[in-house]
C-alpha cells in the first residue's frame, strides 16, 4: 500500500479562504479538521497554473461543497473532483456566503503521493 502524506492549509483568523496547497499531480484522500471550527461548509478554489484560481463547481453547476464540523476526518469519495489541479485553496462557507473564522483554523490535508 502506499503511504499517505499529511499536509496543511490554514484559514487565518477573520478570514475564510486557506493558503495555497501544492497538490501537484497527488490525489486528495482526506481532510482533517481542527478541534475548533465556526460552524460553516466548506468549498474551494483550485488553480491548474499555481496563479490563477477559480471557484471549483460539478458539471452539473453546483458548487463542490463538504458537510464537515470540527474534529471529524473526512473521507474524499470522489477524488475526480480534484483532477487536474495544480494549487487548491479551501474556503469556509460558499464563494455567495463565505464564513470568516474565529480564530486561525489548520485544516490537515491527507494526499497519495505521486507513483
Amino acid at each position: 500500500m502506499t503511504s499517505l502524506n499529511y499536509e496543511t492549509v490554514t484559514i487565518a483568523n477573520g478570514a475564510s479562504l486557506s493558503d495555497a496547497l501544492n497538490i501537484g499531480s497527488r490525489d486528495m484522500f482526506a481532510l482533517i479538521m481542527p478541534s475548533a471550527w465556526t460552524s460553516a461548509a466548506l468549498t474551494f478554489q483550485g488553480s491548474f497554473d499555481g496563479t490563477n484560481y477559480f471557484n471549483l463547481y460539478d458539471d452539473g453547476g453546483n458548487e463542490i461543497s463538504f458537510t464537515v464540523a470540527a474534529s471529524r476526518y473526512v473521507i474524499i469519495s470522489s477524488p475526480a473532483k480534484f483532477f487536474g489541479l495544480k494549487k487548491l485553496k479551501i474556503r469556509s462557507g460558499t464563494s455567495g456566503s463565505a464564513v470568516n473564522q474565529a480564530a486561525d483554523r489548520v485544516i490537515g490535508v491527507i494526499v497519495i503521493p505521486e507513483a
